[in-house]
């Protein structure tokens, strides 16, 4: 079976980090390829399933891959994770969804145009973040104090868009931020990641760093069950659900199903099982 390995133009060849994951779908007896999705000379319909990996531009791009996404669709063609969970998790409103089925996430607030302000407003004197629903890699995401001139100015280069406004959780600089795995709805491994000293953004991109480490038993659960509250048809092929301990409660900070980063080089059996997932979801029911 063909599979497209689905990147973003910057990325046209397979991460580094993908080529072992390349070489495992081999052994499990698929044949990846490398594709660009906003390549209108690829064929779709010519692979049994596209995966995706790093479509980092997707969120810069929403409104073409949506329709990118219904291509597929027309096409008949599988995507990991599924086209409908791709669409849902692509806005961050879905976290105000799974707070309503049960899960215990940061507490946040949609604002979209001038009501950003007026939410802002509301919450004056606390330490608060704000991000774009449609978003990744901390893209246009400020931190500051609410009332405050600097985040004014902050916000009065925000482009009109609409926002999670959120309190500021000091417990990422203090505790760090769990990062859990699953492949397939199974565990496979976790991190603990820490933002470089002053910052409060983990991704690699800003100097945060990385631990691979055994969850606590509430962050393992409260994963789980944001997994279950996502409602798909199917276990998601790949998650990776984001959170932190706040006063000895786990609180949801992001689940991830599209072309999250996996953390593979730092456990290396993952990529095995990754693969595995991926091909069981392929084989005939």
């Amino acid at each position: 079976m063909r599979i497209a390995l689905v990147n973003s133009a910057d990325h046209a060849e397979l991460h580094p980090h993908d080529l072992p994951l390349a070489a495992a779908l081999r052994d499990a007896g698929l044949d990846p390829v490398a594709e660009v999705w906003t390549d209108p000379s690829v064929d779709w319909s010519s692979y049994d399933a596209v995966l995706l990996r790093a479509v980092w531009d997707y969120h810069r791009r929403y409104l073409e891959f949506t329709e990118w996404l219904g291509q597929l669709d027309k096409a008949g063609v599988p995507l990991l994770n599924e086209a409908g969970l791709v669409r849902w998790n692509a806005d961050k409103r879905y976290l105000l969804e799974l707070r309503e089925r049960g899960v215990a996430i940061v507490p946040s607030q949609v604002a979209a145009g001038a009501c950003l302000r007026e939410v802002v407003g509301g919450l004056d004197g606390q330490e608060i973040v704000i991000k774009p629903t449609v978003s990744a890699t901390a893209h246009n995401t400020i931190r500051g104090t609410a009332g405050s001139t600097a985040l004014s100015d902050a916000i009065e280069d925000l482009p009109d868009d609409v926002y999670l406004v959120q309190p500021f959780q000091p417990e990422i600089q203090s505790e760090g931020e769990w990062s859990l795995i699953f492949f397939g709805g199974e565990f496979s491994h976790a991190v603990l990641k820490r933002p470089a000293a002053g910052d409060y953004r983990v991704q690699h991109d800003f100097g945060g760093t990385a631990e691979l480490l055994d969850p606590p038993a509430a962050v393992l659960d409260g994963s789980i069950a944001a997994i279950a509250a996502a409602k798909s048809r199917k276990a998601p092929v790949y998650a990776r659900v984001d959170g932190i301990v706040s006063n000895g409660r786990y609180l949801l900070m992001e689940l991830e199903l599209i072309e999250p980063y996996l953390f593979l080089p730092e456990a290396p059996d993952a990529t095995t099982r990754f693969a595995t997932a991926v091909a069981d979801r392929l084989r005939p029911a």
